[in-house]
C-alpha cells in the first residue's frame, strides 16, 4: 500500500464528504472521485467508514502538528496560545467552509470521529496548559480550558475574528 495512493484516497472521501456527507457517500463515489476502480480503493482502506475515520485522522493530526509548532515558537506566550487555538479554527474553518457536512468530521459528538476529536481537543488542553505552566501562569489548566471554551464559543457563533481580542482578554497583560 503506498501512501500517496491512500492520501489520494482520503483527498477524494474528503471531496465527497463536504459534497455529499457521511451518510451519501459512497464507495463507488469515492472509486469515481480518486479515478480508480471500487475494488482498487479497497486495496488502501477497508470501507467507506474506515476511510472517513483515517481522514478525520490526518485532519486532526495536521492540526495537532501546527499546534505544536506554535507551541515552541519564538512568540511572547500571547502570540503562542493565540496560534495554537488558530489550530483549532483552521480546522474546524478550513477546508469546511460552506459545507453543511463538516460536523461529520469535527465534532466531538460525530457518530463516527467524535472520539478523534475529543482526543484532539484533550491534546489541545495538555499543550495550552504546558505552554502556560512554563510560563509561570497560576492556574494553567484552568485557563487552558477557558481558552478553549472561548475558541468553540467564537466558532459556534462564526465570530472567529475575535480569536485575538478573546485571548488577550484571558491572558494577564505581562504575557505580550
Amino acid at each position: 500500500m503506498t501512501a500517496d495512493r491512500t492520501s489520494e484516497v482520503l483527498d477524494a472521501t474528503l471531496r465527497c464528504l463536504l459534497r455529499y456527507g457521511v451518510r451519501r457517500t459512497t464507495m463507488d463515489d469515492i472509486a469515481t472521485e480518486t479515478g480508480v476502480s471500487r475494488s482498487a480503493v479497497y486495496q488502501y482502506v477497508r470501507n467507506k467508514d474506515d476511510a472517513v475515520r483515517r481522514l478525520s485522522d490526518r485532519l486532526h493530526d495536521q492540526a495537532l502538528d501546527r499546534a505544536r509548532t506554535a507551541a515552541t515558537a519564538e512568540l511572547p506566550l500571547a502570540g503562542r496560545v493565540y496560534e495554537i487555538l488558530c489550530a483549532k479554527v483552521e480546522l474546524a474553518t478550513g477546508p469546511f467552509a460552506g459545507s453543511p457536512h463538516a460536523a461529520e468530521l469535527i465534532d466531538e459528538q460525530a457518530r463516527l470521529c467524535g472520539d478523534i476529536c475529543r482526543s484532539f481537543t484533550g491534546e489541545l488542553a495538555t499543550l495550552l496548559t504546558e505552554v502556560l505552566t512554563g510560563a509561570g501562569l497560576p492556574a494553567p489548566a484552568d485557563t487552558a480550558q477557558i481558552l478553549l471554551a472561548v475558541t468553540v464559543g467564537l466558532l459556534s457563533t462564526g465570530r472567529t475574528d475575535l480569536l485575538r481580542t478573546a485571548t488577550d482578554a484571558v491572558l494577564p497583560a505581562q504575557y505580550f
